[in-house]
């Protein structure tokens, strides 16, 4: 179960896997393995102080909880992992709309749901 975030205007979805280099002297080339694979995620939203998404992402903050990242396209489901609220800030500028930006460091790895 999960509660979407209310007023989203972005996301990033970052994956990358560590170069492990087992290069030697006996040849110039450099030579790689496949090493630790991370993922992470930002996103910005409207700063909407009673959306319960944005109450859940505060409380994981400061309770150093972990919370269920579900990611959607069309609406509909189709990944799912446990991240952690590595950043949570806000923006208040002048003439424009209060934003809260939020960074969280995925546990693990992304999980595909079937329908």
């Amino acid at each position: 179960m999960y509660t979407a975030v209310g007023s989203q205007r972005d996301a990033t979805f970052e994956e990358t896997t560590d170069a492990i280099d087992v290069s030697s002297k006996d040849a110039r080339a450099r030579r790689v393995l496949p090493g630790r694979y991370s993922s992470e995620v930002s996103m910005e939203a409207l700063y909407v102080p009673t959306d319960a998404a944005y109450q859940v992402l505060k409380d994981a903050m400061r309770n150093g909880t972990m919370i269920n990242v579900v990611r959607e396209e069309s609406g509909v489901a189709f990944e799912e992992a446990e991240g952690v609220v590595t950043d949570l800030s806000q923006a208040a500028p002048d003439q424009d709309g209060a934003t809260v930006s939020v960074a969280l460091a995925i546990d693990g790895q992304w999980t595909e749901l079937t329908s």
